[in-house]
């Protein structure tokens, strides 16, 4: 069973909607990769931005004491 389809009216660039056709693109598959793209890259900056203070001090333990098994590293 599929995900459940929501209609949507969107405006596109005419021209690119153009091409897209005579290249036999299914414009709400590429329509729903390009938003899928978008919601994950928006995603993930929202989560860097929360998390940017427990990185940034994890980053400084890091550099004021090493990795906490680096003497187990073989390389």
């Amino acid at each position: 069973m599929g995900m459940p389809r929501r209609p949507a009216n969107l405006s596109l660039d005419a021209a690119l909607v153009d091409e897209a056709r005579a290249l036999g693109l299914n414009l709400s598959a590429a329509a729903e990769a390009g938003l899928r793209a978008a919601v994950a890259e928006a995603r993930a900056a929202r989560w860097r931005a929360e998390n940017a203070e427990a990185l940034a001090s994890s980053n400084a333990w890091v550099e004021a004491h090493g990795l906490p098994l680096a003497r187990h590293r073989p390389f």
